[in-house]
């Protein structure tokens, strides 16, 4: 079975390989049960933030055989939440990134470490 940390690594490089925008994983376990991992990235369009959060279901599907139990935002396409229980997905467009600001909220949550996960630009 993989591991929670496993899973955010999965999304995070296939947001990476979409060329997501300042991706950050964040172990929040200690402060919620909503999840053990926040996975949050920026997509530049409607387009990229749609393309960004099917290239995460594909990979989740394909390396780890998980399926998202919820799927919001789609139609919307300023921001898109994938929940695949224990870590959620979520990928913005910068407005609602800046907006929603989701690291300054969940400030004491463990950043995880993407050295050598995420490509260099």
């Amino acid at each position: 079975m993989t591991t929670p940390k496993e899973l955010a690594l999965i999304a995070v490089k296939a947001l990476d390989e979409k060329k997501g925008k300042e991706i950050a994983a964040l172990e929040v376990a200690d402060q919620t049960t909503l999840a053990d991992y926040f996975v949050i990235a920026t997509g530049s369009s409607n387009t990229q933030i749609n393309a960004l959060s099917g290239s995460v279901e594909k990979a989740m599907e394909e390396q780890a055989g998980e399926k998202p139990l919820r799927r919001e935002g789609y139609r919307d396409g300023t921001w898109v939440l994938l929940d695949y229980g224990c870590i959620v997905v979520h990928v913005f467009n910068a407005e609602a990134r800046a907006f929603y600001d989701l690291e300054r909220l969940w400030a004491d949550g463990k950043p995880l470490d993407l050295t050598g996960v995420l490509t260099q630009d």
